[in-house]
């Protein structure tokens, strides 16, 4: 049953990952301007646009374009780069695990954060704690519905500027790499850093990275906090909960031993939603604490209409969206026996 759903979950992916290409295909194409004068210059004659147009593939129909482009992500080829002259591939290797590195930290303090929040709320709901429910509650509120760009902006003026307590931008501490350099093995320098006992690197990285992971992870901590505690409220309400509570269970215990794997489902699905939303929103966050991930290389891409660069940028997130989603769906399989028998 289990590699029955398996099988399945792939080829809905699969699905999923061929519109996608199909869309970041036309999303590149929709973008304002012309590809073939981003090739040759804005002083190209009227001979070198339309030779660069025959050598981009423009001069055909766009069927004839998309199918070209199919055999070449077959083929594992992104195309080039109309701004760096790199492959495209190379470039989103180089900014994705830096990406990577912000959505996940600030993935981490939103979940490390929301649960017990989430659990807080529903333990104290009601009575003379309740209190604690409403401060969860407008907390969560608010985080959702600051902007994070404000919210970057706002952390990096009082804490970075003013204060000074932290780094305004960048990654890491650049003098570094003269006096204490890193071995690259994943490409993600608090990874790295972290395998190769780099102390002094591992410090700067989370030094730099405190704000910027803090601003991203104000939307993912009001959701998940919110959906916990929905989550939660919901199951305390079933029978077995009730049996729990007249067997001689505390209120918190049956919560946090009884409910909250049965309520892990939809919490674990909201986390792979908010973790591609995040990813997007990284963007903004990026570009101002001067981030070197995919924010930066998007802005240029787009500002230079560079649309294999925006295609690939597309996919990149959607693939990555698609695969977070089935590793959730394989979870709730493994943790929740009603998906299984479902």
């Amino acid at each position: 049953m289990l590699a029955r759903h398996l099988v399945r979950r792939l080829a809905q992916s699969a699905v999923v990952v061929l519109g996608v290409v199909v869309v970041s295909f036309l999303v590149a194409r929709a973008v304002p301007g012309d590809a073939a004068v981003s090739a040759t210059g804005a002083r190209a004659s009227a001979a070198e646009l339309a030779a660069a147009r025959e050598r981009l593939g423009l001069d055909q129909p766009l069927p004839v374009q998309l199918f070209r482009y199919l055999g070449d992500l077959v083929r594992g080829d992104l195309g080039t780069s109309l701004h760096t002259r790199q492959p495209v591939a190379s470039d989103l290797g180089s900014a994705l695990p830096a990406s990577l590195e912000l959505v996940g930290a600030a993935m981490l303090l939103a979940v490390l954060l929301g649960i017990p929040l989430g659990v807080l709320a529903a333990r104290f709901r009601g009575g003379r704690a309740g209190g604690v429910d409403v401060s969860v509650r407008v907390g969560s509120v608010l985080a959702v519905s600051a902007p994070v760009f404000l919210l970057a902006l706002v952390l990096q003026l009082v804490f970075a500027t003013r204060l000074g307590w932290f780094p305004t931008a960048g990654e890491y501490d650049r003098s570094l790499d003269t006096t204490n350099p890193l071995s690259v093995w994943t490409d993600i320098t608090v990874v790295d850093a972290l395998i190769t006992g780099n102390g002094a690197m591992l410090g700067s990285v989370l030094h730099h990275l405190a704000l910027p992971a803090l601003a991203l992870a104000a939307y993912p901590t009001g959701v998940i906090a919110q959906m916990t505690r929905a989550a939660l409220l919901e199951e305390a309400a079933q029978d077995h909960a009730r049996m729990e509570r007249a067997l001689g269970f505390g209120r918190l215990a049956v919560l946090v031993r009884f409910s909250l794997r049965a309520a892990s489902a939809p919490v674990l699905q909201l986390v792979a939603l908010v973790f591609a939303y995040a990813l997007v929103n990284s963007f903004l966050v990026e570009s101002i604490f001067n981030w070197p991930g995919l924010g930066s290389y998007t802005a240029t891409a787009i500002s230079s209409v560079d649309t294999p660069a925006i295609a690939g940028v597309t996919l990149t997130v959607a693939l990555v969206y698609v695969v977070l989603n089935l590793a959730v769906d394989l979870a709730q399989t493994a943790l929740d026996p009603r998906v299984r028998l479902t």
